[in-house]
Parts: C-alpha cells; structure tokens; sequence
C-alpha cells in the first residue's frame, strides 16, 4: 500500500512512538516535577532515551556487534548509557534549579538505582526489538534467496540441454578449423570457456574474483571482434581485484547491458570502459558507455538490470551501493560490494 511505503519510508512511525510516549511520560510524572518546567524535563528525558537507542540500534549494533566485535560492542554500550545517563542528569539538574542534586560522586548508589540502570534496561528493551526485526527480515530474505535459487535452478536445468549440445558441437567444429587459422580457433575456444564457466563453474552459492574475471574478459573480447577502430573497449583490472569470492554472473548484466546500448557515431568514438578495483574490504566495479541520446539504456520492465538489482538485495543486504548514471550520452554504473 503506498501509504504504508510512505510512513516507512520517511519514519513517521517513528515520530508517532516518540510523542505517544512523551506524552504518556509527561500524563503520569508530571506533578513529580517544579511547575513550568515538567515539560522540559520530560522533552530531556525523552530525546536522551532516543539517543541512547538510535545510537546503539543503528550505530553500535550494525558495525560492531554484526561484525562480531562483542568487547568492543559492550564497551561502547556501556559507556554510551553511562555519559547520556550523566549528561542527562546535568541538564536536569538545572532545569530543577537545585546544584549537586544529581551529583553521581556523593549520591553514587542513588544516581544508578534512579537513572543509568532503568537507561540500561530501557535500551536494552529497544535494541531486543531491532535484533528481532533483523532476525525476521534475515529469515524472510533467507527464503526468498532459497525461492529464488530453486527457479534459478530449475530454469537452468531445462536450459542446459542445447548449451550441452552447443558445446560438444563446438569442440569438434575446432579441429575442422584449418590449424593456420589461429585467430578463428582462439576466438571459438574463448566461445568455449564462456560456455563451460555457465555450465560447470557456476553452480556455486560464491567463485573466485579471478575466475568472474576471467569470463569478462572472454567476454569483452569476443564483443571486440564485432567492433572497427571507431569503437574503444577498455577493461582496467587493478592487482589487488584477487584472493575473495563474489556470486558468480552478477556483473555481467552490467557488461552485456554496455554493449547493448552502445552509441554507434561515425564522427566521433564510441566506447565501453571497465575499471575494477578494491580498497580495503570493498570491491568497486565501475563500467561506462557511449549511448545515443535518444534511446534508454533500460526500457521500463527491462530484464537484465533488475534482475541483477534484486539480486543485490537478497544476496547482499546492506553490503553495497549501487550508482546508476543514465545522461543523454554517457551510461555508467558503479557498483561498491563489502567482500569481508
């Protein structure tokens, strides 16, 4: 429902939480309060607990305790409930008007009975739901990951007949090729090693960088030979692009869609450019394309590129950002995967 889409979107449930319990706060406390200041003091108490839980559910819990850092996730916990817990008292201490009331050296064991322990627990209680809201996102997307490999599979299964067929047949259409004709029998044995990366490498959940990197590249040299000197096809693989895996066949769509919707001007170049690179955990693959200004390179329902962007959400959730860049002339994408 697109109503339901818009509050998630913009966290007006959020809003509505917050206030509701401002709200119910200030109903049931504030006769505990000096007059004219019960307000300000529950707004204190409120968007400190807002803090503290923000901070640890999208902060502490995402980089730290998914990450498996537990000692320092506990560490930074602790603290953080310890210096909001004290902040809070400060500002609260002169809201009241009565210097040293919450003073934590001189009234320690009060201080942390009335303050930081309920802060503990209140935390706790709003980081509990987030673990078991990502817990039940996990499972749903493990399912869908699950429904979606099944077709996958099911659908190369019923594919793999004639792509048997084709590669046997291409096998014995090389030695029928004449021995001097090099570049004919070069071109067909990359034709080959396209096909035996679909059929045999690619029934893997995950494959070497190397080897996806290597069928690009079979690739792009194939498309090369359709192409005169008026077309520039660059691939840039940086040294560090090696030694971690990645779900096989998911940048080709990016390479095919290129080629595609390449520009074909006679006045001037056209091109296809890959740039592949890794800093630190993050594995970037950028590729760009000259393109008529009056076609789209990604026809409403088109195939290739949502289906490599639904992918992304199942398979790394969280764990890239994907640019697309469509200007009258230039096409580019730019892809960032954490590989850790």
């Amino acid at each position: 429902m697109h109503w339901l889409r818009t509050i998630t979107k913009y966290k007006i449930h959020h809003i509505v939480l917050w206030v509701l319990l401002y709200a119910g706060w200030h109903f049931f406390r504030y006769q505990d309060y000096p007059p004219k200041t019960a307000a300000w003091i529950t707004f204190v108490k409120v968007a400190d607990l807002a803090l503290m839980v923000y901070t640890t559910n999208y902060l502490l819990i995402p980089y730290l305790l998914y990450r498996k850092k537990y000692i320092i996730f506990l560490g930074s916990f602790i603290g953080l409930v310890f210096l909001c817990s004290i902040l809070k008292m400060s500002v609260e201490e002169k809201l009241f008007g009565t210097p040293g009331f919450f003073d934590l050296p001189t009234r320690f064991k009060a201080r942390v009975y009335d303050n930081i322990i309920p802060h503990f627990l209140l935390v706790t209680t709003g980081a509990a739901f987030k673990l078991l809201i990502d817990y039940a996102k996990s499972q749903k997307r493990l399912g869908d990951v699950s429904k979606e490999k099944a077709e996958t599979e099911l659908q190369f299964l019923k594919s793999q007949i004639n792509p048997h067929f084709l590669f046997n047949s291409l096998n014995s259409i090389y030695f029928l090729i004449d021995k001097q004709n090099w570049e004919a029998r070069q071109t067909l044995l990359q034709f080959s090693d396209l096909l035996r990366y679909q059929l045999y490498d690619c029934n893997a959940d995950t494959i070497e960088i190397e080897k996806e990197l290597a069928y690009l590249q079979d690739y792009v040299k194939l498309q090369q030979l359709r192409k005169d000197n008026n077309y520039e096809i660059i691939l840039n693989q940086h040294e560090n692009v090696k030694g971690f895996r990645i779900t096989p066949l998911l940048l080709i769509p990016f390479v095919e869609n290129a080629f595609k919707h390449i520009s074909h001007y006679t006045e001037k170049k056209n091109f296809v450019h890959i740039d592949m690179g890794k800093k630190a955990d993050s594995f970037r693959f950028h590729i760009m394309n000259s393109k008529d200004n009056h076609r789209s390179m990604e026809p409403r329902g088109g195939i290739g590129l949502a289906n490599v962007k639904r992918r992304l959400e199942l398979i790394y959730p969280g764990k890239y950002q994907l640019q697309i860049q469509d200007n009258p002339e230039i096409f580019s994408v730019t892809l960032d995967i954490d590989v850790t």
